[in-house]
């Protein structure tokens, strides 16, 4: 069930109840926007990007530790552990929209959590929280809902009256204004720009944080967006190399297009795994990079094919785990069961 608007009202409630808070973010745009949308509404606190994994554990006390907040926000994480919760002994807020789990002393806020279900992202349920203070920032708003595969009418239409060049009224589908518009590129940045060593990641996000115009970040009419767009650029490069052998791999009778690359290049997983739906959207696409023994996986679908219940069918007699959403999920396997794991999947589709 979606969240009321007493909800927001408390969600801002508690971002205006404390003076050091910390946000952890997941690793993507729908992630980042959130981030960005709260601390540009409370100009306080530390955000941090869960990367690797989408799961918040005691791997990130120590940063509660060195920073010690008075609160923490988790925004677009699907996985909270429990230890994490009572080790860390500050007040939570958990904003999300993946499936639903139950974690105790945390204010937990997910629009799938209640009948009627429904998959509003994480940046669309924080610019509801700010959007009174701050629609300024509907441009960030935009940046994350497209960039997680949803079009908000609500928010398009405000947004293609104000950025006609960006986004055209006339675009309806979420991934045709991913991949066919300016607002699409400006979306590739937020996601890349998260790729690379941390203390590159967390420059670029100080740098995003204070730029108030998707304009100074197209045109780099700034020294601080040079530089961001220096980067994104280099980024981009590696993600357009494996992009074009991912398609010259592409066989038309095959129901699977399944790429697989290794470690010594960036993770692009998800991106790839999104850009190559788009482009052969009858077929299941399985991206997955070789890391430390095992097969990072991101895997997509359309239509009536739902993947995370034939991805969980696969894993059987696997090592490895995955889950997500109805037509994206990820999956890590071991590299040894890995042509296992494919051949029980193939089978689900025959």
């Amino acid at each position: 069930m979606a969240l009321t608007t007493k909800d927001f009202t408390a969600i801002r409630g508690e971002l205006d109840d404390c003076s050091r808070p910390i946000y952890f973010f997941g690793d993507d745009s729908d992630g980042l926007c959130s981030f960005l949308l709260l601390y540009r509404y409370k100009r306080e606190g530390k955000g941090v990007c869960v990367k690797a994994k989408p799961k918040l554990d005691s791997k990130f006390l120590n940063v509660v530790r060195d920073y010690a907040p008075d609160k923490a926000f988790i925004l677009d994480v699907p996985l909270l552990d429990q230890d994490f919760v009572d080790a860390a002994n500050i007040p939570m807020v958990w904003i999300d929209h993946h499936p639903p789990l139950e974690v105790h002393k945390v204010k937990y806020f997910n629009p799938r959590k209640n009948e009627p279900a429904e998959n509003i992202c994480t940046t669309h349920l924080c610019f509801n929280v700010v959007r009174h203070a701050r629609p300024q920032d509907l441009w960030i708003a935009m940046l994350g809902t497209v960039g997680d595969w949803q079009l908000p009418l609500d928010l398009a239409a405000e947004f293609s009256a104000k950025y006609p060049d960006l986004l055209s009224a006339d675009v309806t589908r979420p991934e045709k204004a991913l991949f066919d518009t300016p607002l699409g590129k400006l979306v590739r940045l937020y996601n890349f720009i998260l790729n690379g060593k941390t203390p590159d990641v967390n420059q670029s996000i100080k740098i995003l944080s204070r730029i108030d115009d998707p304009y100074e970040l197209i045109n780099q009419t700034s020294s601080r967006s040079r530089l961001v767009g220096k980067r994104f650029d280099w980024i981009n490069k590696q993600y357009e190399d494996l992009l074009a052998e991912a398609v010259r791999g592409v066989d038309e009778n095959d129901p699977v297009l399944l790429f697989t690359y290794t470690e010594d290049k960036m993770s692009f997983t998800g991106p790839l795994a999104n850009e190559l739906l788009y482009r052969y959207p009858k077929k299941i696409i399985i991206i997955a990079r070789k890391r430390s023994g095992e097969m990072k996986c991101s895997l997509r679908s359309t239509g009536n094919v739902h993947i995370t219940p034939i991805v969980e069918k696969a894993l059987i007699g696997v090592q490895g785990h995955g889950g997500g959403h109805e037509h994206a999920c990820g999956a890590s396997i071991k590299e040894e069961d890995f042509a296992k794991f494919i051949e029980q999947l193939r089978a689900q589709l025959r």
